[in-house]
Formats: C-alpha cells, structure tokens, sequence
C-alpha cells in the first residue's frame, strides 16, 4: 500500500461521522457565554419560550439543530445546508450563488431572528427560531462554515493527527478546544474573564453577514489551514490555532446575547 494512502486509511476513532460546526461542548460554551450577557427583560423572555424543554436554558437547547437528524429527519433533512454558507472561491456575498433558495447559514440565521423578534408570531414557532438562533449564530463562528475554498468546508480536507486520519472540520468543531480538558461551564467562565472588545459589526446594518465574511476572511488569511500541501499535522498545530478558536466562541457568545437582547426586548 502506498505510503501516502496508509496515513489516511488508519482509524477514524476521533472523526467518526458527518462533521458539525463546532462540538456540542462549543455550542454549550457559546450559549453559556451568551446566556451572562441577557437582559432581565430577554431572560425573562428566553425562560418562558423555552418553559417546556427538558434543559430550559440556551446551553441546554444548543445542539438541538444538530441532533433534529436523529429527532426529527424530516426537518433536518430540510434544514441541513442552514448551518453553513460556500463562497464561491472570494469572500464577497451574492446571494444566487452563495445562498440559492435561501438555504444557508447567513439568511436563514436573519430569518429566524425575524421570527424571534416577531411578538405576534406562535410560541412555538417563536421557541424554534431561538432555537436555531442560538444554534447558527455558533456555526457562523466556526471558520470552515463560511469557507471560500471549494473542498466542503474542510469536510474534504484529509489530515492525520497521532496517525489517525480525518479531516480538518473536525479538528477545529472540537479537536482544538479539547486539548484545555474543561468542561463547557468552566471554559465559558474562562472566556467572559476577557471581555470582547469595540465590536464594528454591531454598528452594521447586516452584522450576521459580517460574521460569516470575519469567517471566510481567516481561511483566506491562512490561519485555518496548515501550511499548503502539508496534512500531517501535531499539537504544534492545535496549540497555534487554539486562540483563534477561543476568540471565536467568545465573539460568538458575546454578538448571541446581543442579537437575542435586540430580539426580546419588550416592544416600546
């Protein structure tokens, strides 16, 4: 067997599986982050749409976008390319190419938020749109979920870490952030210890679009990849890439409680 395919047909003990935007411990840390930065008003709003969920919090209801393949087939199957947007080879937004029939992480993040911030919309429909609010405003954050390089968001990508081979989206939804060993209440503790700092986007008429551009920009920056042609890569290369990571959750927590403090404060 050639030398180059042995590297990559070994064991896909921590790969297994279609890849996610971020782990679940990443999404809890987002919401958890986002969850110290509600309003009383938004708080009061968030416990009451979320009253009939097993964990009626934002952490507790996260992942639930990602786990409606197993729950509910029928609407994750539907909703499936909402947590992610292609650029089309540059970071730059036309919606026919990069979003057609609406079904991307940019629009339909936006989309919800409307629904969300709809009073006279159903409960329950108003429940779901937190839902996923919470849910694609983490995956926006995720570098690989806003890529301008045509291999699937890193998904083809193939890399191999301690002989293991996989590929780069599952080394950044949550290879890089486990190497701190924390439990998600613990790093998102950590993280509010670092406030965000004078965010531009929240000036922005379209700042869910901005996010996801931040994205694409470090991928086509350099910073998400290894070096070019390389796929061999070590903790050298986790430990480099992990403050960026950390800065990503942080930005995601932070622009989550504004979006939701935006969306349920009480009408004037």
């Amino acid at each position: 067997m050639p030398r180059t395919f042995a590297v990559f047909a070994l064991a896909f003990a921590f790969f297994a599986g279609d890849a996610f935007a971020w782990s679940a411990e990443g999404h809890r840390i987002v919401a958890r982050i986002a969850e110290a930065g509600l309003t009383p008003a938004a708080r009061a709003e968030v416990d009451r749409l979320l009253a009939g969920e097993d964990d009626p919090t934002l952490a507790g209801v996260s992942t639930w976008a990602d786990e409606l393949r197993e729950t509910d087939s029928v609407l994750g199957k539907r909703t499936a390319k909402w947590h992610y947007i292609n650029f089309d080879g540059r970071c730059g937004f036309e919606p026919p190419r990069d979003c057609p029939g609406n079904n991307c992480v940019v629009t339909q993040t936006n989309l919800m938020y409307r629904v969300l911030a709809d009073a006279s919309q159903a409960p329950e429909d108003r429940a779901k749109a937190l839902k996923f609010v919470v849910h694609l405003v983490a995956d926006l954050h995720q570098p690989l979920h806003a890529s301008p390089r045509d291999d699937k968001g890193g998904n083809d990508y193939q890399v191999n870490l301690h002989g293991e081979g996989g590929n780069l989206h599952r080394i950044w939804d949550g290879t890089i952030i486990k190497r701190r060993g924390l439990g998600f209440d613990d790093y998102a503790q950590e993280l509010l210890q670092t406030p965000l700092p004078d965010d531009p986007t929240l000036a922005s008429d379209r700042p869910v679009l901005e996010w996801a551009l931040e994205s694409c920009r470090l991928v086509e920056a350099g910073e998400v990849y290894p070096p070019e042609g390389e796929h061999v890569i070590d903790d050298a290369f986790l430990d480099a890439r992990l403050p960026l990571a950390e800065r990503r959750l942080r930005e995601a927590g932070y622009r989550l409680a504004m979006l939701l403090n935006h969306a349920l404060a009480p009408p004037r």
